[in-house]
């Protein structure tokens, strides 16, 4: 199964949208999910905040600011193999 994690922060609007796309889509692919607000964490900070959200798969860099629907399906089906 796939592990998927989401790095957000809040008052982020593009973090809401791909947070609710990431959502979503757990209800018709099996995927873990882990949710990861890097407010107050420097090294968090530092290392996505320029780029949030930024969503992992099985721990590769597959999305940055958007979620294209197709293109998770195919990551998180890839990953799963």
């Amino acid at each position: 199964m796939a592990s998927v994690v989401v790095f957000h922060a809040a008052g982020c609007h593009l973090c809401e949208r791909a947070l609710a796309t990431v959502r979503a889509l757990r209800e018709e692919l099996r995927f873990d999910l882990r949710e990861v607000a890097i407010d107050g964490d420097p090294a968090l900070e530092a290392a996505y905040r320029e780029w949030i959200p930024v969503v992992e798969i099985d721990g590769r860099r597959r999305f940055t600011y958007f979620v294209q629907e197709d293109a998770f399906r195919r990551a998180v089906a890839q990953a799963g193999r």
